[in-house]
């Protein structure tokens, strides 16, 4: 029996990756099967047994270690099985995995379009540690942030150096039922990819393949690449590749209906690949304007919590899996505004402004975050001083208002603090303010006092503390306030400041 030629072996494969076979049942099971019966016409190593796609992949690994042995047309055959049945393998996971995360593209084919799409980024739970602090100091009798502390390092699961072979990825299970064999078909298509890539033979027939299939307009495929390269850690490459998506998306009317979800989905992994880069500017510059085109989901912050991983060591590089919806793009847009402007605030150049963005996102996972904000109260005792004139606009955290009110105190070290607008000028040449906050206010505000108009016209230090008291008196009737709301309103109004302390 004749061998089929190499057009003749690539055309029954194809025949299974056209538009029409999602009108086939079962059309990968039926693509199989045309593997089985261009094996069999083209003498390939196969054996009876009917095996998975992993044990597929397993046999091709080792048959490729031996194809340099075989002469010129020995080499020649085993060269296109271990690419076609390679390459089958890699299409049918990628495009599985995809069908998974993005449904909506294959609402034809998927029975759970309507499931939300999920993105894949790099997880930044540890955001909160690395954080050393002596716990014993800044501790008064009002404060319990002491109490009932979780750890915040856990040496749960395995070892992870950072590279792309070996990183984890979460997936919670309520948003992704099927998450088992969804990330064995992202590991079943990265590792075929990888094969591909392996020898310049297979590399070199691969690209082939695909430049006459016309892969390159595939959107399915691209969004699989683009995820295998952020996994990979390849982020410079994965900018590139989300830059292809998007021409690739604008150039889809099927797509276009979908918008502002795709736009953002794009914009949020840019940012986190920009943050893994260290630029930081560039990351906060795509996340305000994610938070631009996003809504605030009214929600708990115990929600919040809840849905948050615990944190992982610092060695460990793990990514997520996460919905494209506001309740868990925005907590995610904040975590990466936070570690962008947590570097900056940290460092031993003094940046009060860094410092107070930082006091201000840290209270979207309270108490999560009390470490790191014990350590910006430690900086601030270190200095004497504080000036951040846009604490009452965003502040709104029960705890910490109790702790600038005690930094004002004898016994807190009477902090200089300025926290309204233009205080600053006010009291520049006075000393800086006494006084303890009596436990009352703190506990019951007056409800007078929301509708007190009051200015300091004077520039005295009396008159600045008792703006001081009222306007402190006011923020704690709004800690019942939305937080999400309050954050958002934070990103949307201050963009500009925002961005101008990055530079």
């Amino acid at each position: 029996m004749k061998s089929p030629t190499k057009r003749s072996t690539q055309k029954y494969i194809i025949e299974g990756l056209t538009e029409k076979s999602s009108l086939i049942m079962e059309p990968w099971d039926r693509l199989f099967e045309i593997m089985s019966v261009v094996a069999m016409r083209c003498e390939w190593q196969m054996d009876k047994t009917n095996r998975n796609c992993g044990e597929i992949l397993h046999r091709m690994k080792d048959l490729c270690r031996y194809i340099n042995n075989f002469d010129d047309e020995g080499h020649r055959k085993y060269k296109h099985q271990v690419v076609y049945s390679t390459l089958l393998i890699f299409f049918k996971n990628a495009f599985q995995y995809v069908s998974s995360i993005q449904p909506s593209l294959f609402q034809a084919s998927s029975p759970s379009s309507n499931q939300i799409p999920l993105i894949l980024l790099d997880d930044l739970s540890n955001i909160y540690g690395d954080v050393d602090i002596d716990r014993g100091k800044h501790i008064h009798k009002r404060r319990k942030l002491g109490e009932g502390r979780e750890k915040t390092l856990s040496s749960d699961d395995e070892e992870c150096s950072g590279k792309g072979r070996s990183r984890h990825i979460i997936v919670n299970k309520i948003e992704l039922p099927n998450s088992i064999d969804v990330l064995e078909n992202f590991k079943l298509a990265r590792e075929s990819w990888e094969l591909l890539h392996s020898q310049e033979a297979l590399e070199k027939e691969f690209t082939r393949i695909c430049m006459s299939w016309k892969t390159e307009t595939w959107l399915w495929l691209r969004i699989f690449i683009t995820d295998m390269i952020v996994y990979q850690g390849q982020y410079r490459k994965a900018i590139n590749s989300l830059h292809q998506l998007g021409a690739l998306q604008g150039a889809q009317q099927h797509v276009m209906s979908q918008g502002t979800l795709e736009q953002q989905r794009a914009l949020i992994q840019m940012a986190a690949c920009h943050f893994a880069l260290g630029e930081y500017r560039m990351t906060c510059d795509k996340v305000l304007d994610v938070m631009c085109s996003v809504i605030p989901c009214v929600q708990d912050v115990v929600k919040v919590q809840e849905e948050i991983p615990k944190v992982k060591p610092r060695f460990r590089k793990d990514l997520k899996l996460l919905p494209c919806t506001s309740k868990a793009m925005m907590p995610y847009c904040l975590q990466l505004m936070l570690a962008c402007f947590k570097l900056r605030a940290f460092t031993d150049i003094r940046d009060d402004l860094a410092l107070g963005h930082v006091i201000v996102l840290l209270q979207l996972d309270w108490p999560r975050g009390e470490n790191l904000f014990l350590k910006a109260v430690d900086k601030i005792c270190q200095q004497g001083s504080f000036q951040y004139e846009n604490f009452f606009n965003y502040v709104t955290n029960i705890d910490m208002l109790e702790e600038f009110a005690y930094l004002r105190t004898a016994e807190g070290g009477k902090i200089h603090l300025e926290l309204l607008p233009n205080q600053g000028l006010l009291i520049k040449n006075s000393s800086p303010p006494l006084g303890v906050l009596p436990q009352e206010f703190k506990l019951q505000p007056s409800s007078q006092t929301a509708d007190r108009h009051h200015t300091v016209t004077r520039g005295i230090t009396k008159g600045v503390k008792e703006d001081f008291r009222l306007a402190m008196e006011r923020q704690v009737s709004r800690c019942g306030e939305n937080l999400m709301v309050v954050l958002h309103r934070f990103c949307i109004n201050e963009k500009i400041i925002l961005l101008q302390t990055l530079m």
